[in-house]
Order: structure tokens, then C-alpha cells, then sequence
């Protein structure tokens, strides 16, 4: 239950500041909450998330932006979407230490902006189909990777860190409890 409100948390974090009129710049739950997603549900089930980002794209962009809709403007998004949800399954499902999360969020936010800035170079004319102009792309994304990474890691941080830690706490109080030692 925990990841299908982690799933929403990460769609809100798309959706709710446009509806408060503020940019995000890459700031969202979507990177973190992918890799908890995968590593707590079962590999058929990282199709909701898939879809439930699917439709995230669609409204944002029909109603939200006011642009006709083109799947195939999304596929490349789409397939770095399951392939998070995939990474956190294989890499964070049995064995979630700090440093596994830490690759998983370094991986994700990496492959995101490598992928995702090449795929604009690639299919647009913003940026001349040159070593320089993609160059200047990738340039040009850095603030959203840096807000990526931030974002990825506070999101994977908590979801991860915060159970561990509650973990950790009450075993030291059972410790505790069982040796008479005071509690404070």
C-alpha cells in the first residue's frame, strides 16, 4: 500500500505546481518514488506506475500545456520510467543498504538526463545537430539534473532511510529494554 501512495505522491509532485502557477525545474518525486515503487512490488505491478505516468503526460500535456498529444514524443520517457522501476526491483528489492540506494539515484537521475537531453538534440531544432550544439543541450539541462539528483535522493533518501532508521531505533530500545539498562 505504502508504494501506491508513494506512486501518487510522485504524480502530485508533476502535476501541482502548474496548478499553482510555479515551474518545478526537475524538482519531483517521480525519480525516488520509481526506484521505492520497483523495489516493493512485484515486476507486473511496475506496469501501473508506467501507466500511471502515462496518464500523467497526457493530462499535462492536453490540458495543462494545450498541445495535442503524441505518444511517440514520450516513448523515450517512458522506457527510462520502467527502467527505474526495473533498477530499484533488481538493485533495492532484497538488499537496500545507503550505498545501493546511492547508485540507484546516481544511475537514475543520471541516465534521465544523458537520455532525455539527447532524444531533445536529437528530435528538435533547438539545438544544431552538432558535437557543440549537443554539447550546448546538455549544458543547457544542467540545472534540471542538479534539481534531479537533489530531488531523487531527498525522495529515495526518506522512503529508504526513514524505515532503516525506525528499525534501527526500536532495536536499540528492545536492546535496551532486554539488558535494564535506562532508557534515558
Amino acid at each position: 500500500m505504502a508504494a501506491y501512495l508513494v506512486l501518487l505522491v510522485a504524480v502530485l509532485s508533476r502535476i501541482l505546481p502548474y496548478s499553482f502557477h510555479t515551474v518545478n525545474l526537475g524538482f519531483t518525486a517521480v525519480g525516488g518514488g520509481l526506484l521505492y515503487f520497483g523495489a516493493r512490488r512485484s515486476r507486473w505491478q511496475l506496469v501501473f506506475a508506467v501507466l500511471a505516468l502515462m496518464a500523467t503526460d497526457y493530462y499535462l500535456t492536453v490540458y495543462v500545456f494545450g498541445y495535442p498529444f503524441h505518444a511517440s514524443d514520450y516513448l523515450v520517457t517512458w522506457g527510462w520510467e520502467a527502467a527505474a522501476c526495473l533498477m530499484g526491483f533488481y538493485m533495492l528489492r532484497t538488499k537496500s543498504t545507503g550505498w545501493r540506494v546511492a547508485g540507484a539515484v546516481a544511475a537514475s537521475s543520471t541516465s534521465f538526463f544523458l537520455v532525455s537531453n539527447f532524444v531533445v538534440w536529437a528530435g528538435s531544432v533547438m539545438y544544431p545537430h552538432t558535437a557543440a550544439g549537443l554539447g550546448a543541450c546538455y549544458v543547457a539541462g544542467i540545472p534540471f539534473y542538479a534539481n534531479d539528483v537533489i530531488s531523487t535522493a531527498l525522495t529515495a533518501g526518506a522512503l529508504f532511510g526513514l524505515p532503516a532508521l525506525a528499525r534501527n531505533i526500536a532495536e536499540t530500545l528492545r536492546g535496551a529494554e532486554n539488558n535494564n539498562l535506562p532508557l534515558a
